[in-house]
């Protein structure tokens, strides 16, 4: 079912809906922005859930106040089609709380974390009925010092810097692996 909302329609939806999630940080008011049969899936990890009852436990316990306060999105890109919209963006937040949802289980490190992101978001009538978030979890853990980058085809926070800036040097991964050989 394609969606009835237009392309501004769907930007105000999707703006709501993050605003609700990271500023208000009200679980039950963000569901109400998407449709009962709706889903979230953080790729690299597999967090989020299916439905409403799932998705009021997982914004309620694993995902709002799981959040770190000072997490900010700096956006980069937004690309709106018939029935979806993709933003491009770059996470970023100090490790100060256990994040379920992007990093279960582990404790916090007090380290920085700056991630590029893509979400592509579907919107159904006028709602929005999916989420399916992607990003780099080897550059998280590497950035939170779980993952140690030598000899692994692997880069931290610079994959956050080249993402913004394109005019950084690319390659560097392949030089390092020439270097080593």
């Amino acid at each position: 079912m394609n969606s009835v909302l237009s392309e501004e329609e769907m930007i105000r939806l999707w703006e709501q809906h993050t605003e609700l999630e990271f500023a208000t940080r009200d679980a039950a008011a963000t569901v109400a922005t998407m449709t009962p049969h709706n889903y979230v899936n953080h790729v690299p990890v597999m967090t989020g859930g299916r439905g409403s009852a799932e998705m009021l436990e997982f914004y309620g316990k694993h995902f709002i106040p799981k959040m770190p306060t000072d997490a900010t999105l700096r956006p980069l890109a937004r690309t709106v089609g018939t029935d979806r919209l993709i933003d491009e963006f770059v996470f970023s937040c100090t490790h100060d709380v256990v994040m379920d949802w992007m990093l279960p289980g582990v404790a916090p490190t007090g380290r920085k974390i700056e991630v590029p992101m893509v979400v592509v978001v579907q919107f159904e009538g006028d709602k929005i009925a999916c989420e399916r978030i992607y990003w780099d979890q080897a550059s998280v853990l590497v950035q939170i010092g779980l993952l140690d980058p030598a000899g692994l085809p692997v880069a931290g926070a610079e994959t956050a810097r080249k993402f913004e800036d394109p005019q950084l040097p690319s390659n560097a991964l392949i030089h390092a692996a020439a270097m080593r050989n």
